[in-house]
């Protein structure tokens, strides 16, 4: 009975261990310092020589050590005793051959080298002259590397160590050598650790025979100096001149049992030391461990085959998908379920969402909201402009005639380069919003899905052909959007209207510093004011007036800003326009000079607004000087002629000035000169521009997000589930699609398999526990 329960466990170990089961069965872990005598220990158990010797660390792999006890064979030409190996189908009578599977199966896992490795080495022996028990072997306590050893040598092994006594079902065999100060045991420090109280451990002293004379270890084997509940056993195992003399077991277990009885210290409790007391307490100490541990085992069991079943149950009965209408049913709800998740994704009712990054639609919206917003942020509507492309721009789109206004022309051609520039951020937000598409579709694998890996990549193909023939219509659309943009420049958009009086005051009091007016000897034919008027007697800074017969004829705003659309003044006289102004458009210049007196009379008594009053309200520059043209001075309406001029070009010596004929070369080398009101028309351009950009970015900023959105993201939601069926959902395709993983069908069986073992353990230790009643 107790050896078919240490048995059953054994069994349990092992298929647990084949099949990657998590239960930890009760046994014996046996742990030590290098040269501490473990391996000496084991093998005086056993009674055989079979565990590889050497320097340095020998043991690297853990080697878990199941005995049998076997009745002695009645035919002669059996053999007594043999080992078994779990990764080698073979029967070894050779104990030396033991040793060299154990190397070669070391090397094999854990290199040449003096590395270790946590995968055990499951080895049984079967023999008459053992007790059944299970003994783990771990790899030697080391504190400096020696030779070729890891520089981590010491982390590794207690790294190692620590896993395996950690766990509350295993008893821990502290092996210490007694010729060394107990304070100083490295394997009753870690048992300490993991069993404060000494209730499953057990202390083992080796190498009694090799204590200083005069000395002993009575108080630790009766429990003085370190009290443990399972208490200390005394061995002596066979020195190294008994291993190189080759003497028997037999003989190194008499003289360890004739060393307790002969000795002072030890005489009167001889009884509870050697190798054979060991084996016996041992044996009835795993036996009570695992008695103890039943109803836990039980309980764990019943968790892990909930687990297994729950495991099981996601990979699908593979049974279940022989027939047709069966077969039809589950294509049918595997593509509603991708379609599902697929929207739930964008929409975020996904189940399964993220907390720890961001997914599915909110990524697009960080697209939007950030990436793209910012991308059309950073553009600098005017940093591509110097002041040389707007005046260059101003003048060629004169002609050969001086501009008396900023032509429209100019601001059209300067202005649309610049929204293009939004068009390159445009494209690629479309691009990213697919690309964010296309990875939450291959994100959409549910674990029923998973056990058919061709329907899922023909899912993901239709979908993404899907999002791709959306692509090249949601990218047209939003080249269209920019081009839209730049085809019509509405310079009367209210924002843009309200946006230039931004510039409205310092471009007026640049153009007064500009334009300063001086005396004028003859009044301009405008408006006549009248003694009674109120305005008559107010002058403006730089205006003239001139007094006779009861009246002043004043040049200054306010008797323009007096004219009326239709020519009259506030008090109903009929008066001609200051400033009569041709068809212009609210971009015309604020800079420019007044016309002389005979191109400024009105026509049909109607007068229209100026560009100065248009833009600048009432605020506008008096009558100029002129600059010299052809070489007159002009002021006022009288002319005078320019003699620093005389020479040059209408004295008719070319030379004089510059060579005419290598004008294309000047042009290239010395740009025009400029002048003060070329300066102010360039920054009022700069200004309008970057005022006009900032309308359309804000424009663009809002309309693409929702063009993706409608072309995009929306139309592939609403049409994802009818293009899976119409695509896939046909009888020819069925097979192919349901064609399982052979990863998924191995681990169902494994985890069938696994499920099926859990069963039948918990079934054996139910029918143990309650035989042990």
């Amino acid at each position: 009975m107790d050896g078919d329960l240490i048995r059953l466990v054994n069994r349990l170990q092992e298929t647990f261990s084949n099949l990657g089961g998590e239960l930890d069965m009760p046994q014996l872990v046996v742990v030590g310092s290098q040269s501490a005598g473990k391996s000496s220990v084991l093998e005086t158990i056993v009674g055989r020589d079979f565990l590889p010797r050497g320097s340095g660390i020998v043991t690297r792999r853990p080697l878990v050590l199941q005995l049998i006890h076997t009745p002695a064979p009645e035919d002669s030409a059996s053999p007594m005793e043999w080992g078994q190996f779990m990764h080698v189908d073979k029967r070894f009578t050779d104990f030396n051959d033991i040793r060299k599977e154990i190397e070669q199966e070391t090397f094999r896992v854990a290199g040449q080298n003096k590395g270790i490795s946590k995968l055990a080495i499951f080895l049984k022996i079967y023999s008459p002259n053992v007790l059944d028990l299970t003994l783990v072997d771990l790899p030697g306590l080391t504190k400096i590397p020696v030779g070729d050893q890891p520089g981590d040598i010491e982390k590794q092994i207690r790294s190692l160590v620590s896993d395996y006594i950690s766990n509350p079902n295993s008893v821990i065999l502290a092996v210490s050598a007694a010729n060394i100060d107990l304070a100083n045991s490295e394997a009753l420090k870690l048992a300490r650790a993991v069993d404060p109280q000494g209730r499953r451990t057990i202390g083992v002293l080796t190498k009694l025979d090799l204590m200083d004379a005069g000395t002993n270890a009575s108080d630790i084997l009766t429990g003085r100096v370190y009290p443990l509940k399972l208490g200390f056993i005394g061995v002596v195992c066979r020195s190294q001149a008994d291993i190189n003399s080759e003497r028997s077991m037999a003989e190194a277990r008499e003289k360890e049992a004739d060393f307790f009885r002969t000795h002072a210290a030890y005489r009167n409790i001889s009884h509870k030391n050697g190798t054979a007391y060991l084996a016996r307490t041992l044996n009835q100490v795993l036996l009570s461990h695992i008695r103890d541990k039943l109803p836990d085992m039980k309980a764990r069991l019943n968790t892990l085959m909930g687990q297994a079943q729950q495991e099981l149950a996601s990979f699908g009965d593979s049974a279940g998908i022989g027939d047709e209408n069966q077969k039809s049913a589950l294509i049918l709800h595997l593509m509603t379920q991708f379609a599902r998740d697929f929207v739930a994704s964008i929409e975020g009712t996904n189940m399964d969402i993220s907390t720890k990054e961001l997914s599915g639609g909110a990524r697009i919206y960080y697209i939007f909201n950030d990436i793209f917003g910012n991308a059309l942020s950073s553009i600098d509507s005017t940093s591509n402009l110097s002041d040389q492309d707007i005046r260059t721009a101003i003048r060629n789109s004169t002609g050969p005639r001086p501009s008396l206004f900023v032509p429209e022309v100019a601001f059209d051609l300067l202005v649309k380069p610049q929204i293009k520039l939004l068009e390159a951020p445009s494209l690629r937000c479309v691009e990213l919003v697919y690309e964010e598409l296309v990875k939450i579709c291959h994100g959409c694998t549910s674990p029923e899905l998973q056990r058919f890996p061709a329907m899922h990549s023909l899912l993901v193909d239709v979908v993404s052909d899907l999002l791709r023939e959306r692509l090249s219509p949601t990218s047209e659309y939003t080249q269209s959007l920019i081009s839209i943009q730049a085809a019509y420049i509405n310079t009367n958009h209210p924002a843009f209207v309200s946006g230039q009086l931004n510039v409205q005051k310092p471009a007026a009091k640049q153009q007064q510093q500009i334009l300063p007016r001086p005396p004028s000897t003859e009044p301009i034919h405008g408006h006549v004011s009248d003694p009674d008027d109120e305005d008559s007697s107010s002058v403006d800074t730089g205006s003239s007036s001139t007094t006779g017969g009861g009246r002043s004829v004043s040049n200054s705003h306010h008797d323009r800003a007096r004219i009326t659309a239709g020519g009259h003044s506030k008090k109903g006289r009929n008066s001609q326009s200051a400033i009569p102004t041709p068809e212009m458009s609210p971009l015309a210049s604020v800079g420019q000079p007044t016309r002389p007196h005979s191109a400024m009379a009105g026509t049909g008594g109607t007068a229209k607004e100026t560009f100065l009053n248009y833009f600048f309200g009432d605020t506008g520059p008096g009558p100029v000087t002129e600059k010299p043209t052809n070489g007159i001075q002009r002021t006022g309406r009288e002319t005078q002629p320019n003699t620093g001029m005389t020479s040059g070009l209408l004295a008719g010596n070319a030379t004089t000035a510059f060579d005419m004929k290598s004008l294309g070369k000047h042009i290239e080398a010395v740009p025009p000169a400029t002048s003060s009101r070329e300066d102010m028309e360039t920054s009022l351009i700069r200004s309008l521009i970057a005022n006009y950009f900032e309308i359309v970015r804000q424009s663009i900023q809002d309309l693409v997000p929702k063009a993706i959105m409608h072309f995009l993201v929306n139309h592939a939601s609403e049409h994802v589930q009818n293009r899976l069926v119409a695509r896939l959902y046909k009888p020819e395709k069925f097979s192919e699609m349901l064609s399982e993983d052979e990863g998924v069908v191995v681990e169902r069986a494994r985890v069938k398999a696994l499920l099926d073992a859990y069963k039948e353990a918990f079934k054996t230790l139910t029918e143990v526990g309650m035989k042990g009643m």
